[in-house]
Formats: C-alpha cells, sequence, structure tokens
C-alpha cells in the first residue's frame, strides 16, 4: 500500500458526527460505566449483541457509536472512518498504525499477551538456546519481534480461533495468545510459561481528526478523562 493511497483512506470526515469505534465482546460490556461517566448514551442496542445493526445514534447530535471486531477498532480509527475509538493495547501492538495517538489508558480489559505450551513440555530445554521455534497465533508482528529480540527465528502459523489445540495436535511448539483468567490453557493442557506484555484498552484517536477537528476530538478526549477520574 502506497503512502499516498493510505494518506487518501485516512481522510477524516470534517462535517458529520464524530464515530466513536467500540469493540464487540467482553470490552463492550466494561466500557458501559466508562461511557456512562463520559456522559456518552448509546441507543440501547448498541449493547446488544443480537442485533443485526453495526452503527447506534447517541443522545449527543455530534457523536455516532459504531460496533466492529476488536481487532478492526485500529483499522477503522487509522484510516478515519472513525475518529476515535477504545482498542486494546495489543491490537496497537500488532498493528503499530502511525495514523493513532492514544492519548489514555482507560484500566479496563486487563490482560496479557503470553507463551504457552503444553505442560508435558514446559521447562524441559533451555528456551536461549533456541534458533527456531513454530508458533500459533493471531499476532504474528507481537511473536516474530519478540523471538527476533532473542535471536530467535519464529515460524508462525497464524489462526484467529483455536490456538490452544496447535501443540496437542502437533501444528506448533507454542501459542502466542491473549490471556485473561488462564482456564482455556488449563482446560487444553496448556501452561503459560512468559509474558510478552500487560494489556489494558485504551481511548484512541486518528492524528489527522485531532489536527482538523481539534474542539471536537479533544473535548471528547477530555470527556474521558474527567470520566475516569470519576470512576476510579
Amino acid at each position: 500500500m502506497t503512502a499516498a493511497f493510505r494518506a487518501e483512506l485516512q481522510e477524516p470526515d470534517a462535517t458529520g458526527p464524530l464515530i466513536l469505534a467500540l469493540p464487540k465482546g467482553r470490552i463492550l460490556a466494561e466500557c458501559a460505566p466508562l461511557l456512562h461517566a463520559a456522559g456518552i448514551h448509546p441507543n440501547p442496542d448498541y449493547a446488544n449483541e443480537n442485533s443485526r445493526a453495526l452503527r447506534f445514534a447517541t443522545d449527543d447530535p455530534g457523536l455516532d457509536v459504531v460496533r466492529v471486531r476488536s481487532f478492526d477498532v485500529a483499522t477503522f480509527v487509522a484510516f478515519g472512518a472513525a475518529q476515535i475509538g477504545i482498542c486494546g493495547a495489543d491490537v496497537l501492538m500488532e498493528f503499530d498504525y502511525p495514523e493513532i495517538y492514544a492519548p489514555l489508558d482507560l484500566g479496563i480489559g486487563a490482560c496479557r499477551v503470553s507463551v504457552a505450551e503444553p505442560k508435558a513440555t514446559a521447562g524441559t530445554d533451555d528456551p536461549s538456546t533456541w534458533s527456531r521455534i513454530k508458533v500459533a497465533t493471531k499476532y504474528p508482528n507481537i511473536a516474530r519481534r519478540h523471538y527476533a529480540s532473542r535471536g530467535i527465528n519464529a515460524d508462525v502459523v497464524h489462526l484467529n480461533g483455536a490456538m490452544e489445540l496447535a501443540p496437542a495436535l502437533g501444528l506448533t511448539r507454542v501459542i502466542v495468545d491473549l490471556v485473561a483468567t488462564g482456564s482455556t490453557l488449563k482446560a487444553n493442557g496448556l501452561v503459560e510459561t512468559e509474558v510478552i506484555a500487560k494489556v489494558t484498552s485504551r481511548l484512541i484517536v486518528n492524528r489527522t481528526a485531532l489536527k482538523t477537528r481539534p474542539e471536537a476530538v479533544g473535548a471528547m478526549i477530555a470527556r474521558f478523562r474527567d470520566a475516569l477520574a470519576a470512576i476510579s
């Protein structure tokens, strides 16, 4: 993708309402108290995962909410389809979009990106002696950077789910995945052997929108900052 094409795609709409991109799933529920404290009240259907609608009005005519996959929030904001969003630090680490500014750690969605492997093989050899490792993950960039920093070449098998099956079926030696309680790892005979990064959700904004609509975007950042102070 050329720089000119990226610039064209990320030109935010400077006339319509601001778009706030929210992630589907667990984080959506954790966002609710924060949104309420920020005075943001979307149409109640936004919290209904069974709703086919993806865009929702709020009681503020200058703000709409869109509900997308957690991995897509950063992309919507980076390319200007949404001016602001709530996104896990894991996604920001994976994509590392220069178009995104993350001014606030919201302290929700706490988890970690970790390495895990079968309990039977964990600790049986010294990882510092490895030259190559086969890894199943939905975070290929994070995994490659992690192992490259140790001089290990990571052969990545990119999966979007069911990572825990990969070692048991002989697909890979280890997995790199998002871990909250570790119960899924345990149920599949895996143990967490290393934490790559601790993760919380961040408020993210499109850098161009912050320049072209500084009052509106700046006011929204301030609302979230005040909301954090109110609920902390």
